[in-house]
Formats: structure tokens, sequence, C-alpha cells
């Protein structure tokens, strides 16, 4: 068979004193030459903030993390700043009574994630960035992303709707960006009307724009208190598919998406390459809770080198094309 030569540079007379180990000879030496590096200001960091608790409580399924109360909150996102970490996104968590049908406790002016949203904004300022998870699934009786119709099914215009009101109530309460992550048809459209026409046009939107119906969800639900019914397969992404993750994408940055976000991250790395290299706007990967768990257990155990691990996965992120990253490890990393 003919050799297929790759560079003509490898045919040259020089092909015996190549020697590429010498740019890994030492440290500096490879600091100097790395391709791709992440900071603390590309890091997002996940907030729980749940009603009717009076200290932080455990999150079992995410050694480390917890259950914030108002309060508590405030004082993490202070810890994040003087970390140096980008920003933080937060999640509700609202008392049982609280939810209902139609989730219609998530755009009240006093629901837990917009007092959090206020509180947070008076204490930082503009210090970091402030997002807001914009969905419905922690206030919805039946864990769903939106209302029902009598089949079952998540009606996808009535989410919307309900989006669009959850939206605005997080601008008024100080988020800076909201992030949609339902996944429903047109919602990003439907956000940016909303918010420009309640006089928040400089508010951005964070588009979950290839948000795969994935099996890595698994201990965020318990950190919200979701307990979902049957599953949402209907309307998140299929894990096999490639191209649909694209063209997702590309309808919600037409759609006036300010970023986009594929998640999970660590299987989806070539989805994440897709999308980095036709987006016009800032890309942006989630890396999830299972993720994030497989990882703290196995730390936890001595079988691995978080440092290490946690420095590896937020590059190849990065390498992968990555402008920011959510994680849970953002407070842990920034501190390494």
């Amino acid at each position: 068979m003919e050799n297929v030569t790759t560079s003509p540079i490898l045919d040259s007379a020089v092909k015996p004193y190549v020697r590429p180990r010498r740019l890994r000879a030492t440290p500096a030496l490879r600091e100097l030459v790395r391709e791709n590096r992440w900071s603390a200001r590309q890091l997002v960091l996940p907030i729980f903030v749940r009603e009717g608790i009076s200290e932080p409580a455990p999150i079992t399924s995410l050694p480390g993390q917890f259950q914030h109360t108002v309060e508590s909150a405030v004082a993490l996102g202070r810890e994040a700043v003087e970390a140096g970490v980008g920003g933080l996104i937060v999640f509700g968590v609202p008392a049982e009574e609280n939810k209902d049908e139609l989730g219609s406790n998530a755009w009240a002016e006093e629901c837990i994630a917009n007092q959090a949203l206020r509180a947070l904004r008076a204490e930082l300022g503009e210090d970091i960035v402030l997002m807001a998870d914009t969905c419905l699934d922690e206030f919805t009786s039946h864990g769903h992303c939106g209302p029902l119709t009598e089949s079952g099914d998540v009606d996808n215009d009535a989410a919307v709707a309900c989006y669009q009101k959850v939206a605005v109530s997080q601008a008024e309460a100080g988020a800076q960006v909201v992030a949609p992550s339902g996944m429903m048809d047109g919602q990003v459209a439907a956000i940016r009307a909303a918010l420009d026409e309640a006089g928040f046009d400089d508010v951005a939107i964070l588009a979950y724009s290839a948000k795969f119906a994935s099996a890595f969800y698994g201990p965020f639900r318990d950190a919200v208190g979701c307990e979902l019914n049957g599953d949402r397969k209907s309307y998140q992404e299929d894990p096999a598919n490639r191209r649909e993750a694209l063209y997702e994408t590309e309808l919600d940055i037409a759609e006036g998406a300010d970023m986009v976000m594929v998640k999970p991250g660590s299987s989806y790395l070539d989805v994440l390459s897709d999308v980095a290299e036709v987006s016009p706007v800032p890309v942006a990967v989630y890396q999830v809770s299972g993720e994030y768990a497989m990882v703290a257990a196995a730390a936890e155990r001595g079988w691995i080198d978080l440092e290490r691990i946690v420095d590896e996965q937020l590059t190849s992120f990065v390498r992968a094309g990555a402008d920011f990253i959510l994680t849970y490890w953002a407070l842990t990393a920034a501190r390494f």
C-alpha cells in the first residue's frame, strides 16, 4: 500500500533531528507552549437556593454541594467573587406547597429564586455575572419543564408563554443573563420579545441549545427536589444525534440568543466542537451533576488525583471550543 504523507516537512532532510520532547523538558517550558488554558473567569458556579430551610443542607449525591438559604447563597457568592469566578447561575428549590401544574411560583416576585437574585445583586453588584435558570421543572408538581396537555405531553406554546413571565421576573430581580433550559421550540425568540417589551433589552439570553436527554442529570434532580413523572425524551435531544444539535443551535442563534450552550459536557465534546466552529456568539458547556458526582466519589476514595482530573476536564472543554464553563467545580478549581 502506498504511504500517504500528511506533511512535506516530515519528509525533509532534518527529520532525524526533530524531537518534540524538547518542548516538554521543564514545567516552565511546557507552560510556555501550552495551546489551551482555562481561567477562573471562564467558570460559572451553579447555586441551589431552597425555600424553608434555616441552614445549608448537604446534597447527598453531590458531595461538597449544598442547598442554600438566601443568606448562605450570598456568602457563597462573595466567596466566588473573591476567588475570581466569572459567574453564578441560580436555581430555585420551592417548598412543595408552592408547586402546581403550571409551575406558576417560578415567576412570583417573592419566589425563592427571585429572592436570591435580588440579594445577590444587592451584595455583589456587577462584580460577577448573575445568571438565572429560566425553566419550570423545579416548580411544577409533575417535574416537567412546562404545563402538560390532556395526553400528558408538555404543551410547547403554553410553556413558552410561562417562560416569558419567568424571564421578565428574573430580570426585575437583578439577573443579567436568563438561561432558558426547557428546550421548547421558539423559546428564545419569545423570551427576547418579552424582555424587550418590558424594558430589559440589555438582559442577555444564554440558550440551552444542545441539551440532551442524558442519564448524567440524576444528582441534579436531588439537588432541586424534582420528582419527574416519565422522562423528557420528547423535548430534549437524543444523545445519538449530532447534526440535530447543530441545527437546534443555529435556530436559537437566528432567534436572538446572545450565547449558546451544550449540555452535558464530557460525553459531547464532538458536539461542542461542531457548535464552536460555526457559532458567531459565545459558546458555553455545562459540566453536569453526574459528571461532577463521578469525579467527586472517586476522589473521596483516593482513586484519582482530583486537581489533575478537574484541570484535565476543564482544559478539554476549552480545547473543544468552549468560551466558558458551568461547573460545580468552579469555586474549587478557581482556588487551585
